[in-house]
């Protein structure tokens, strides 16, 4: 439902894109407000390529949307750190019964060792990739 009713509004940028856009921080926010007023006090000052009622539509979506960002933020976060305990809770538990069945290897337990085999690829190294490789994804 909140996918549906903010997808009209949304954009997607690449890592690249992100990179190359000047970001309006909390503190650049006053100095945003206050072109805007001389924009339309003193409009002589506005290169030709800037609109003064679009950066008015820009600046109320902003100020609109900011306080949906700031909630769902929260929300995100709060989730993220639920996963992640959740995770951690499950590894736990997880991990002692691996131990138990490498242990069942050892001592030829029957069943233990396909098990193990299965299991065993979570804790084998990988080699490594270098950065230009990660970037690229």
């Amino acid at each position: 439902m909140l996918q549906a009713k903010l997808s009209p509004y949304l954009i997607a940028l690449t890592p690249k894109q992100r990179k190359t856009l000047f970001k309006m921080g909390e503190s650049s926010k006053p100095f945003v407000e206050k072109v805007l007023e001389y924009a339309v006090s003193n409009p002589e000052f506005l290169p030709a390529f800037a609109e003064e009622p679009e950066m008015q539509r820009d600046w109320k979506a902003h100020h609109d949307l900011n306080p949906c960002y700031n909630a769902l933020n929260q929300i995100v976060s709060n989730l993220n750190d639920t996963v992640l305990l959740l995770g951690a809770d499950l590894m736990k538990p997880s991990n002692a019964y691996y131990a138990s069945v490498q242990m069942g290897v050892k001592m030829d337990v029957p069943n233990a060792k396909p098990i193990y085999e299965d299991l065993k690829v979570r804790y084998e190294q990988r080699p490594r990739r270098d950065n230009d490789e990660e970037e690229e994804d």
